[in-house]
């Protein structure tokens, strides 16, 4: 189909889509708002006993010569129910499974160039110093050591409250996404809810 311009308002009740078609099969997949390609596991070990767990990922279409275009993930994550233990140990939902949180992928996420993360409501119960981290397994379960993986940190957060916001710098591709405490804590949240917002862009094509 050729491209259209209008010259007046384009009205839609239920909102637009942007989509892709896959040029071999002709598969159509919605790009705009779609989730990331792999979050963190349903029933396994982040989510917790409020089950607030959204992630969003936006390509915002710039440049339709080159398709280098920013794409920006967003995760929410309500942290009730998940509980913290030993400094540098992961965050998550005790004796469940592996909790990260989500993968990095250059497809999904685009190349990393930065990240934020902010506070909504102050963490109570667990440990408020929440650090972000990235490796390349996703086998880290709650209580166990991020040094057990191959990790790097992201983000050093301090202890968070009500409008906190931390930038941290890129993530390599390919990585798995943990939150860890910052300092020694063993109990279960009560209270608590973060944003992460992934910044990158898409390589030329």
């Amino acid at each position: 189909m050729a491209n259209t311009t209008f010259t007046g308002p384009v009205r839609s009740i239920n909102g637009f889509e942007q989509i892709s078609k896959n040029a071999t099969t002709g598969a159509i997949t919605i790009i705009s708002g779609s989730k990331m390609a792999t979050e963190a596991l349903g029933s396994a070990g982040i989510e917790g006993t409020a089950e607030t767990y959204i992630t969003q990922v936006e390509r915002f279409k710039s440049d339709t010569t080159t398709n280098v275009n920013l794409v920006k993930t967003t995760l929410m994550i309500d942290l009730t129910g998940l509980a913290s233990s030993g400094a540098d140990d992961i965050i998550g939902k005790a004796g469940t499974g592996v909790a990260y949180i989500g993968r990095v992928t250059t497809a999904d996420t685009g190349v990393v160039f930065g990240v934020t993360m902010e506070c909504f409501e102050t963490p109570a119960g667990g440990d408020p110093d929440i650090d972000l981290y990235s490796a390349t397994e996703a086998t880290g379960v709650e209580d166990s050591a991020i040094g057990d993986l191959t990790e790097t940190q992201i983000i050093n957060s301090g202890d968070l409250a009500v409008g906190s916001r931390v930038a941290g710098g890129g993530i390599v591709a390919d990585q798995y996404l943990y939150l860890v405490a910052g300092s020694a804590t063993n109990n279960t949240y009560t209270a608590g809810r973060i944003v992460i917002t992934i910044h990158g862009y898409d390589v030329a094509s």
